[in-house]
């Protein structure tokens, strides 16, 4: 199982077990995460990238993991995917190097 599959299968079991407990504020904090990805002025794959460059940004590697995942999904090419990440690179500087390799990696091995 590649890093792509582990994480989507690993993410599922705990989105299962967070709903299990959520109350009405997680439940609509959840909706609201669903619903801003949603195609409107911006297409969706901008706003994956958006969501790609934020959470590499703030070194969450989850987050930067969903997003690659949902890039991929939604048709981001790799020169738009470099781009986003340059960006990311630019505005959180070296600290973000190995998040800048994981998510390479990730992208990469979605491609094999």
């Amino acid at each position: 199982m590649n890093e792509a599959e582990s994480f989507s299968k690993e993410r599922t079991l705990l989105n299962e077990i967070v709903m299990k407990y959520a109350d009405l504020s997680i439940k609509r904090f959840y909706s609201l995460d669903s619903q801003v990805y949603r195609e409107g002025a911006l297409p969706e794959k901008v706003k994956q990238l958006l969501g790609l460059v934020t959470s590499f940004v703030l070194r969450c590697d989850d987050c930067v993991k969903y997003h690659v995942l949902h890039c991929r999904q939604k048709g981001v090419t790799d020169e738009e995917f470099v781009e986003a990440l340059a960006i990311g690179l630019v505005v959180g500087g070296s600290i973000t190097i190995p998040h800048l390799r994981r998510a390479l990696r990730m992208w990469d091995e979605m491609k094999s």
